[in-house]
């Protein structure tokens, strides 16, 4: 029992550690029109920005997404909190556009190790017999870290002083406290090699998998772009349209939605991805009609609504779509397979942002937004109407 209490104790300090570096990949979200107001640039630059982290994400996973296989857990988490710190003073010290690029792309290389590596090491840790829960412990970490991270920024910058700098501080504190947490964590990679022997990720994509990939990677893209537009674009639209300026208010709307993948995700465990998938879809498609709602009519309570449901149906979708394809992929090809639907993902985040940013200013913000939103319904209609047709446990 004591060893069961223990190992639960390590696997809940290294989620605490997780939460900490996804809390720094979000804090900027509703420090972006501070940023706008100082700088002088355009809607296009926030959603660039913005977008630069998911780039950055991409290239670490495929360059290094299993070098914690190789050389260790603790070292590769020591890095990334290493790249989140390197990120935290580039906010600190940004008096350009040049610091804000460079802070979001070692935001996002942070992640990039995290992502795989935090993952693992939390059910490594977890007693025998709990990779369930360790798996929703990682789940719950991941997604719970990103909530806090505008959570945390809006507060302090709407309520306390230096609002473009002491959420970057605090972070900081956090990520020295998360450090020495680290260092007191077993390592659990018994035979370690090194570095050197680690080899970039190659995306791939078996016959057998195809089937089922393209509708959970359509869902999955959805689902990550909704979170992509919500984080990087709702705060100025709260201001703009709907004469919200508090930033505590931005910071938990986009909270909201990454709290109800939490919940989503937690849901998709128990149904089972065949009928989280196409569940997944149907709420998304839900939020993305509350979202055209908000933005034709402005009113906020249809953007809460639709950052609550949208997280639901990403959370219900990406849990799916992770189930259902590891599933169905050979257990020799199973790594590359997943780093593919992660790269899907990610790229909902960046492409359909900057794609907002650009239509931004012909169409203003509400027919880039209802644009938008056109585009995501379409995809995320396509891919339910074809798990509506094909269940994934049919597909496999």
């Amino acid at each position: 029992m004591d060893g069961d209490r223990r190992g639960w104790l390590q696997c809940l300090l290294c989620g605490a550690v997780f939460a900490v570096c996804m809390a720094g990949t979000t804090l900027p979200t509703p420090l972006y029109g501070l940023y706008q107001e100082k700088f002088g640039f355009s809607e296009l630059t926030v959603t660039v920005v913005y977008a630069v982290y998911a780039f950055g994400v991409i290239g670490m996973l495929l360059l290094a997404g299993n070098a914690s296989d190789a050389v260790g857990r603790r070292p590769v988490l020591l890095a990334g909190l290493g790249f989140a710190a390197l990120s935290a003073v580039c906010f600190l010290c940004a008096n350009g556009l040049g610091w804000l690029y460079a802070g979001r792309l070692l935001s996002g290389l942070s992640a990039g190790l995290f992502t795989g590596a935090a993952t693992a090491y939390v059910m490594d840790l977890a007693p025998r017999g709990g990779s369930s829960r360790a798996t929703f412990v990682a789940t719950a970490t991941n997604m719970g870290g990103l909530g806090c991270g505008p959570l945390l920024a809006g507060l302090l910058a709407q309520y306390a002083v230096w609002p473009l700098h002491l959420s970057f501080i605090v972070h900081l504190v956090l990520l020295a406290g998360s450090v020495a947490v680290l260092l007191r964590l077993p390592e659990t990679v018994a035979e370690r090699r090194p570095l050197s022997t680690v080899r970039p990720q190659r995306p791939g994509l078996p016959r057998q998998v195809r089937a089922v990939f393209a509708p959970a990677a359509i869902a999955s893209f959805v689902g990550f772009a909704m979170f992509g537009v919500f984080t990087a674009v709702s705060p100025t639209f709260l201001e703009e349209s709907l004469n919200v300026d508090n930033h505590a208010v931005s910071g938990l709307v986009v909270a909201l939605g990454f709290f109800a993948s939490t919940g989503g995700q937690l849901v998709a465990g128990r149904v089972g991805p065949e009928r989280s998938l196409p569940l997944g879809c149907a709420a998304l498609f839900a939020g993305l009609v509350l979202l055209a709602g908000a933005l034709r009519w402005d009113l906020l309570v249809l953007v809460i609504l639709s950052a609550i449901v949208a997280g639901v149906g990403q959370g219900l979708a990406f849990r799916g779509a992770l189930s259902a394809v590891a599933a169905a992929s050979p257990a020799h090809g199973r790594a590359a397979v997943i780093s593919t639907l992660f790269v899907v993902a990610y790229a909902g985040i960046s492409v359909p942002v900057i794609g907002v940013g650009v239509l931004a200013r012909p169409l203003g913000l509400e027919g880039a937004g209802l644009t938008f939103i056109a585009c995501m319904a379409v995809l995320v209609t396509s891919a339910g109407v074809y798990l509506l047709r094909r269940p994934v446990g049919a597909s496999t």
